[in-house]
This record gives C-alpha cells, sequence and structure tokens, in this order.
C-alpha cells in the first residue's frame, strides 16, 4: 500500500518548514501541488528535484486520479497545497477522499497554518472557536452570515483579501462595534503585524492606511464586554 502524504508549507517565511515535511519531500516521487510554481521556489529553496503535478480547485478531481495512479503503482505521493495546511480554505479535501476510498493510506505532516499562527497570538479566551475561512464577497450574504456568527458564543476565525478587509470591518463594527478584534496582516513575513482592539478601532486604524497589502486572517472573539 503507498502513501500520500499531506504536507503544511510554510504560509511566509520558508523558515518554518518542518524537519519531517523536508524528508517527506525529498523521498517523494511525485509532488501535487496547489500551483507548481509556487511549491517550485520552496524545494528550489530547499534543494530537492521531483517530479510535480498540479491539483488545485478547479482540477482537483481530474488530478486526484492522476496521484490515485501513482500510488496504485507503489510511488509515494506529497501533496502540498500554496500556503499553510491543505484543506484549510485550500484544495486537499477531494484528493484526501479519494485516495482513501481507493484504499491508500493517508499521513499529515503538521506544519503552518494562518488559523492556528493568528489564534496562538490572538489572546482570545473563548472555549469554543469556528473557522469560517473567506465570506461571500456579496454584501447581503456576508452580513446575513456575520450576524448568526456574532450571535454564537464563540470565536470566528476569517481570511480575507485586502481588497475585501475594510468591507468585512465595517460590517462587523457595524453589528458589534465594541467585540474584540485582532488582525494578522502577512504573518511570518518581513512585514508580519498585528493589530488589536475593538472592532471598530481595528478599523479605524486601517481605514487610515493609504493601501492596504498583503493577506488578512481575522479573530474575533465569542465574549462580549461586561
Amino acid at each position: 500500500m503507498a502513501t500520500l502524504y499531506i504536507i503544511g508549507t510554510p504560509i511566509g517565511n520558508l523558515g518554518d518548514i518542518s524537519f519531517r515535511a523536508v524528508e517527506i519531500l525529498k523521498t517523494a516521487a511525485l509532488v501535487a501541488c496547489e500551483d507548481t510554481r509556487r511549491t517550485l521556489k520552496l524545494l528550489s529553496h530547499l534543494g530537492i528535484r521531483v517530479k510535480m503535478i498540479s491539483c488545485r480547485a478547479q482540477n482537483e478531481e481530474f488530478a486526484a486520479k492522476k496521484v490515485i495512479a501513482a500510488l496504485d503503482e507503489g510511488q509515494t505521493v506529497a501533496y502540498a497545497s500554496d500556503a499553510g495546511t491543505p484543506a484549510l480554505s485550500d484544495p486537499g479535501a477531494v484528493l484526501v477522499r479519494m485516495a482513501t476510498d481507493a484504499g491508500h493510506e493517508v499521513i499529515p505532516i503538521p506544519g503552518p497554518s494562518a488559523f492556528a499562527t493568528l489564534l496562538s497570538v490572538a489572546g482570545g479566551t473563548d472555549k469554543t472557536l469556528v473557522f469560517e475561512g473567506f465570506l461571500s464577497p456579496k454584501q447581503g450574504r456576508r452580513r446575513s452570515r456575520l450576524r448568526e456568527l456574532l450571535s454564537m458564543k464563540a470565536a470566528v476565525i476569517f481570511y480575507e483579501s485586502p481588497f475585501r478587509v475594510l468591507k468585512l470591518l465595517e460590517d462587523i463594527a457595524e453589528i458589534d462595534p465594541v467585540r474584540y478584534t485582532c488582525i494578522g496582516r502577512e504573518m511570518t513575513k518581513v512585514h508580519e503585524e498585528y493589530i488589536r482592539g475593538t472592532a471598530e478601532e481595528v478599523l479605524v486604524v486601517l481605514a487610515s492606511r493609504k493601501e492596504l497589502v498583503g493577506e488578512f486572517s481575522v479573530f474575533i472573539s465569542g465574549n462580549k464586554p461586561n
């Protein structure tokens, strides 16, 4: 029985790759990845040369069949999304399900995740946490879902692009302006930044910027202030 390894890769700083992940990538016969260009940069940094295949959201089922064919031949395969842990707002779940259905072993190689990275420094004291990922870009759907989430007694983590993060914060501040919020921007990278405060305070800070760049992760506490 061949093995498919699900690799957690750096979300920014390439030094965050684990020793175990490097060893698996070195010994794999095939690396399936969300974007071969992105993964090639990581592999080149590590001095690894290996056959790659694109396995992204748009072709995941088709690519998974090729991966399973390699597994059927007894080849070890590693899968990596562009950054972080696969299947967390990234492709990978379809591949995992199809590989297990085909009788192959699927083993996780733990690694970085924007979700866990932000949570570790958010300072929240919530016992329950909801990972929502990306909300709908449509205002009506986004606000409706936000109201549902903020009515729960649970913290929530979102991912958002620099093009929509202000709209997200505006909606949160309108629904609950004093809810504790922590934003991580460009985490583990050169311009890494964390902004903490009420939803309204964080909105004011970001709205004052001439330009917003980088990827954003947003933590909203489920504990309302006394």
